[in-house]
């Protein structure tokens, strides 16, 4: 049994390897949900989301959300009607009081519909509007993501960190903003003062992924270590499961040069170091870890080097026997 721990992009590109070195049957994937948004009443999983399209065969691999050839009929109109109606362009907030009321699993991530500031694709809205219909039919999340996960014929487990609400939200210096906003209307371009993961103090880990961590081999994946993994690690009693398990880490950077996304930024603007050693630091937990090729850092903990830019299965597959290798 093997568990990995994965936000959008770094960990859900490890899983074609995965599936190779291990049975799928035998692979939970525990997804982030501080990235989570209810847009026009229906909630927006996309780090889920993006395990789910990769299991199914249906990921765009060009931009690593959404679906290959979606339409996105209902997005544009939502725009072209936005803007006849004279809607401000960016993300619209539901005010305070509407933020917390109803459904609980969407608090402090809620978005008018009205010039939808995130593009969903047709398909993509009917996983998101299923999802959604679940929830309200009385399934947790955890229940209705595993429903889902069939429907699209994966063998893996997927399960979110928690079936409560946490929402990361990003401190810049003209006041906070919702992760979402941050790295899609302002392209991480804001200057990143702090991050706080509104809701982890009240939120339980779900038992599927305390379940999928305790005395198991975990891989914590490339994603992003703030943003990505953060939120998980801020929910109660998971650093101390993590602890009983065998963990190995991928650095999603080269030293101190980060492969993709905003990581470096935001490790930066958290205090912390925005390198190799930096991630060794956060995750002190960790058993080992699995670093480049060119990656000279040197760490307290046994450490394997690989080629680990990932651009197909065959690269993938190649990092997780060296996350594997690196366990003692």
């Amino acid at each position: 049994m093997v568990t990995f721990l994965a936000g959008g992009t770094g960990t859900p590109k490890l899983l074609a390897g995965a599936r190779r070195v291990f049975d799928p049957a035998g692979i939970t994937v525990v997804g982030n949900t501080g990235d989570d948004v209810e847009i026009a009443g229906h909630l927006v999983c996309p780090d889920i989301d993006t395990v789910l399209f990769e299991g199914a065969g249906m990921l765009d691999l060009e931009t690593w959300w959404g679906i290959e050839g979606d339409t996105a009929e209902t997005h544009e109109e939502l725009l072209e009607l936005g803007e006849k109606l004279g809607a401000d362009a960016g993300p619209r907030y539901l005010d305070d009081a509407a933020q917390t009321e109803g459904r609980d699993i969407a608090r402090w991530r809620r978005f008018s519909g009205v010039a939808e500031f995130m593009h969903i694709g047709d398909t993509d809205r009917a996983l998101h509007l299923t999802r959604t219909g679940l929830i309200d039919e009385g399934h947790t999340l955890t229940e209705a993501t595993r429903e889902l996960a069939d429907a699209f014929g994966l063998e893996l487990d997927v399960v979110p960190m928690s079936d409560d609400p946490v929402a990361t939200i990003v401190e810049t210096p003209t006041g906070e903003i919702h992760f979402q906003e941050f790295w899609i209307s302002h392209r991480a371009e804001p200057e990143v003062l702090g991050i706080e993961f509104r809701g982890a103090d009240r939120a339980a880990p779900s038992k599927a992924f305390l379940d999928a961590i305790r005395n198991e081999t975990v891989v914590v994946g490339p994603s992003n270590p703030v943003t990505s993994i953060g939120p998980m690690l801020a929910l109660d009693g998971v650093r101390e499961a993590l602890d009983s398990a065998q963990v190995v880490a991928v650095s999603p950077f080269c030293e101190d040069e980060v492969f993709s996304g905003p990581a470096d930024d935001l490790m930066a603007g958290t205090g912390r170091e925005p390198s190799t050693a930096g991630v060794a630091g956060m995750y002190e937990f960790a058993d080992a870890f699995v670093l480049d090729a060119e990656d000279g850092t040197e760490l307290d903990r046994p450490v394997v080097r690989t080629d680990t830019k990932i651009e197909d299965a065959d690269d993938a597959e190649r990092v997780v026997r060296a996350a594997m290798d690196a366990l003692p």
